[in-house]
């Protein structure tokens, strides 16, 4: 809320006034109400909320839809000069056939200057391709397609840059599931990769490109090792990214990748536990979380944020609140069945959301569907773990024909995979099944006695049995 509030006592005069006209035009009045209630009045959540007669969740999804239309209008405004450049590209040649050469010549070289100020390659080919052939008959013809040659291959290695980028976190995705040793050094060898194209030139944007990708690989593949001192330290190269974001600020690719590093910043400070600075970053990561995921994906992994956000409410004690929460964040959003990491990890993350507000039938019901859905032949590791949170819910529910069902399916895949590298689920699974039996004796005390040896090892990469708190509370659903 704090950088919402921000933005608006931020805003021009000029732009409040259009964007106050604009909601009240499309009869949006409580949106109207909130921006001058923010803007003019400067009151309460609480205040407003009152005033506006909603509850939380109806004021979060209120926001958030101010919030969008503040963006929309921000980034219409900044995209106008971007566009008037672009307009005169596509009239390069009514400039080659209308005007004299001189003026002709004299135009292309302004339109190259800004055009250099945006770094838009692809259009500086288009110019330079014109220049070369207006000097056609100069000395400069050997320096424009020079310059010609130059730019093709720059654009060809920003073309390169962005592939790598979408493909690794396509193979982070699969990684995420499964932890396997190929597919991180398939991860190392793109890391490798970008690190050669970068390195063709100096381009800010493909520096940026670039610490999207080694930023990520540093906090969740490689790990501490990877933390070579000769290198620039993380803290450093955000501050260089947020420095050629200031610089091009009307750039609209650097508007939108702002977020991700916000988000890289956000998964930074929680690394390394600073989790005062890493709250910065939250309110804003955490609204725009359903954009994050539909749109996001090529420039990073949203997904992991989720488990992030697990993990920071349960260290706060406020699990029970993502549930109601959830409503409003993902208003609208749609899932995308064919990815399948995003889709597990989204459902996992409802899945327990739902059960920290113990709602365990809806828990399953999120699991069950997704194994309806999709198949997990490919992620075995990831099936047993999403089967046990599966489980948990059944034996909450007291659904003794499910869980024996489950169980046993459980207990077969443990078998394939390996006893030894389950030893926490094997520990879980006996716990759910002690709470089952009726016939047990001291039932409570043999509960917690094995809730006090279950250890999942760091090494391990998807473990939502992780995000289930064998607390106090846990042990006492299951001795009852």
């Amino acid at each position: 809320m704090a950088k919402l509030k921000n933005i608006i006592k931020q805003l021009s005069d000029d732009d409040y006034q259009a964007i106050l006209d604009s909601l009240m035009e499309s009869s949006a009045d409580k949106s109207a109400y909130l921006l001058q209630s923010m803007r003019e009045r400067q009151l309460s959540d609480n205040k407003i909320m009152e005033e506006l007669t909603v509850n939380t969740n109806a004021y979060y999804t209120l926001r958030s839809r101010l919030n969008q239309k503040i963006e929309e209008y921000l980034l219409q405004q900044m995209e106008s000069p971007r566009t008037d450049i672009l307009k005169k590209v596509a009239n390069i040649n009514e400039i080659i056939f209308t005007k004299k050469k001189a003026i002709a010549i004299a135009t292309l070289k302004k339109l190259e200057k800004e055009l250099l100020d945006y770094d838009l390659s692809n259009e500086l080919t288009v110019v330079y391709k014109a220049l070369k052939k207006l000097n056609i008959n100069s000395p400069d013809y050997f320096n424009y397609s020079q310059l010609y040659n130059k730019h093709v291959a720059y654009m060809l290695a920003l073309d390169k840059a962005e592939d790598l980028l979408a493909r690794y976190f396509q193979q982070y995705g699969s990684y995420s599931l499964t932890g396997s040793e190929d597919e991180r050094t398939a991860l190392e060898l793109m890391v490798k990769e970008m690190t050669n194209v970068s390195n063709l030139y100096q381009s800010h944007r493909l520096y940026v490109y670039q610490s999207c990708m080694t930023i990520f690989h540093k906090l969740f593949v490689a790990g501490e090792e990877s933390f070579d001192d000769n290198e620039e330290p993380i803290e450093d190269t955000l501050d260089k990214v947020e420095e050629i974001f200031t610089s091009y600020h009307l750039d609209s690719i650097y508007y939108h990748l702002n977020l991700v590093f916000e988000l890289l910043k956000l998964e930074y400070y929680n690394h390394y536990k600073v989790y005062r600075k890493a709250e910065k970053y939250f309110e804003e990561v955490n609204d725009a979380i359903s954009n994050l995921l539909s749109n996001y994906s090529l420039y990073t992994y949203p997904s992991q944020f989720l488990f992030t956000k697990i993990q920071r409410h349960i260290r706060m004690g406020t699990e029970a609140e993502m549930y109601q929460e959830n409503e409003g964040l993902f208003l609208g959003y749609e899932v995308d069945t064919q990815d399948i990491p995003k889709y597990v990890t989204y459902v996992i993350y409802r899945s327990i959301s739902c059960y920290y507000a113990e709602k365990f039938d809806e828990a399953a019901r999120w699991i069950n569907n997704l194994l309806n859905d999709i198949s997990l032949k490919k992620y075995p590791e990831a099936q047993l773990e999403i089967k046990v949170v599966l489980a948990m819910q059944y034996c909450l529910m007291n659904d003794y024909d499910l869980f024996n069902q489950l169980i046993n399916s459980i207990q077969r895949q443990i078998r394939l995979l390996g006893k030894d590298n389950y030893s926490h689920v094997l520990i879980i699974t006996k716990m759910l099944k002690t709470s089952m039996n009726d016939t047990k004796k001291n039932k409570r005390a043999k509960i917690e006695a094995l809730a006090s040896k279950v250890e999942i090892s760091s090494n391990k990469s998807f473990t939502p049995t992780a995000l289930i708190k064998l607390d106090e509370a846990f042990i006492h659903r299951l001795s009852k």
